[in-house]
């Protein structure tokens, strides 16, 4: 028995002694199967890093320069920010650019107007606001950018957030509304700093709040202040409505009445 028992405890000796190395040592084992910490590894990544196109590097170097930048400028995120007890007024700014109180203050406006000219300027107001509404829409569902993580919606602002984040629809409007307003009505320069000054604090709300990125707001004033070239180019006549709104009446009548004279009163 104690010569079994003795072979027994040398087997196990050096069956211990042979899985000594292993498990003194889980790191070095775990280090060197691990493809990331091995030096072929690492130039490989390096050389796929490498072999990209420069357009593709300097795109990802914007868009990191974008976030860095973004994030820092969210100073309203929230109530506990840096800036968050200005919170309050920087949303009051940020409605003032919602296209719900421009749109429903601009038909009242042109259903109200007393001259010819004053409801020819707000009917293109109309059309250009209708304009801006569907073209963000359509570039954000195309683009489907995610709004930023630091976005907090309020019981308010529930109602109107959106999923999508570029471009900035607030960006895109206060530069198409400034435009318009500095071409056809600002004609005092008190009035031209105060269109322009407003302008730039609703898109920059738009940064303080942390609802889109720079990239976002920055597109957005570019596709507001392009818009009204568009407008601008299609401009249209109050005579040219009337004349058209008419002419679709009579199309309207002339069917209405040939319909009539073809009814089988018989029946």
């Amino acid at each position: 028995m104690s010569l079994a028992a003795s072979r027994r405890n040398s087997c196990r000796a050096v069956l211990c002694g042979s899985r000594a190395p292993s498990e003194v040592h889980p790191g070095r084992r775990r280090a060197g199967s691990c493809p990331y910490f091995s030096p072929a590894a690492q130039s490989e990544e390096f050389s796929v890093s490498l072999n990209q196109p420069m357009f593709a590097i300097a795109l990802r170097f914007l868009l990191a320069v974008d976030l860095w930048l973004s994030k820092r400028l969210g100073v309203c995120a929230c109530e506990e920010s840096a800036w968050g007890s200005i919170r309050p007024l920087v949303r009051l700014v940020e409605f003032s650019g919602h296209v719900v109180p421009w749109l429903i203050g601009t038909v009242y406006s042109l259903l109200r107007g007393d001259s010819t000219a004053e409801q020819e300027v707000l009917l293109n107001l109309t059309l250009a606001l209708t304009l801006d509404l569907l073209l963000v829409r359509t570039v954000k569902t195309l683009v489907r950018r995610r709004t930023p993580t630091q976005n907090r919606s309020d019981i308010f602002s529930a109602f109107f957030s959106e999923r999508y984040s570029f471009p900035s629809g607030h960006a895109s409007r206060a530069a198409l509304c400034a435009r318009f307003f500095l071409v056809q009505m600002a004609d005092m320069t008190s009035m031209r700093v105060l269109v322009v000054g407003w302008a730039i604090l609703v898109s920059l709300s738009r940064l303080l709040l942390a609802r889109h990125y720079v990239t976002d707001v920055g597109f957005g004033l570019v596709l507001g202040y392009c818009q009204y070239s568009l407008v601008e180019r299609f401009w249209v006549s109050w005579d040219c409505l009337r004349d058209l709104v008419l002419l679709r009446l009579r199309e309207g009548l002339d069917q209405a009445y040939t319909g009539l004279w073809t009814i089988d009163w018989k029946h």
